[in-house]
């Protein structure tokens, strides 16, 4: 069962979904530091993260209606809808940029979740997927959303992602900062130091992925080698000239 919409929205309100924001931002910003003049969606709910993607062309949120949708952003014109998560009301190709945040951990059908996220991508398009880390101190923590529905393994989310015929191309960590409050001060700190000492040990699995490259198969001859051909044409009669040919 999907968290709400409201649920989400109260988190990221609170010092730890604020601290969370921040950091995840970060990673976003460091994967796709430039998308101007690209199209981006969000799926899940992702309008927390959205804001360092501004400068693309087109920016759109598309909650799931087991969670519900909010007005997105509150300023402007609304960019968020409603979906079926496993029918998305898109083109194909139509997104360079996807970003996958509260999404697969608790869909109820994530491998046809992935498959809508992989046909909407564009040929030379990106997608990321964050999702609380199997073992991490976010995947136990209730209060939060992280905490919530079934957490990945890397090796995991790699075959889910390759289930999904994509390619995984980076991965990291974020969130390296457990869920409390008292930390939250803390939190850019112990995200300098902790992944030096304990690089595995991050709340959440950030991975990057795009579409699989086509590789053309061509069937080897495996009758004649190399070597019978030249014999062949080594071997074979000669034939006369036209000259010859009256001659006889």
């Amino acid at each position: 069962m999907r968290r709400s919409v409201e649920e989400l929205n109260r988190f990221y309100t609170t010092p730890e979904g604020m601290m969370a924001r921040q950091m995840v931002s970060d990673k976003l910003i460091e994967a796709w530091d430039d998308v101007t003049g690209l199209d981006v969606l969000g799926l899940g709910y992702a309008t927390p993260y959205l804001a360092p993607l501004a400068k693309a062309r087109r920016v759109l949120a598309a909650m799931p209606a087991a969670q519900g949708a909010e007005i997105w952003p509150e300023d402007l014109r609304v960019r968020s809808v409603l979906v079926d998560e496993q029918a998305l009301p898109f083109s194909g190709g139509l997104f360079d940029r996807i970003l996958l945040i509260h999404a697969l951990e608790e869909a109820q059908n994530p491998e046809r979740l992935l498959l809508e996220a992989s046909r909407l991508l564009s040929p030379n398009g990106r997608l990321i997927i964050a999702v609380a880390a199997r073992g991490g101190f976010w995947a136990h923590a209730e209060k939060t959303p992280f905490g919530h529905g079934l957490p990945y393994s890397r090796m995991q989310l790699e075959t889910a992602i390759r289930d999904a015929e994509l390619e995984p191309l980076a991965w990291s960590y974020a969130l390296y900062t457990p869920p409390w409050r008292a930390l939250t001060r803390w939190a850019k700190t112990i995200e300098m130091i902790v992944p030096n000492i304990l690089p595995m040990n991050g709340g959440l699995i950030l991975m990057e992925a795009g579409r699989r490259p086509f590789v053309a198969l061509t069937q080897k001859a495996t009758d004649k080698s190399i070597l019978s051909d030249i014999r062949d044409v080594l071997g074979a009669k000669p034939v006369p000239t036209a000259r010859e040919a009256e001659k006889v």
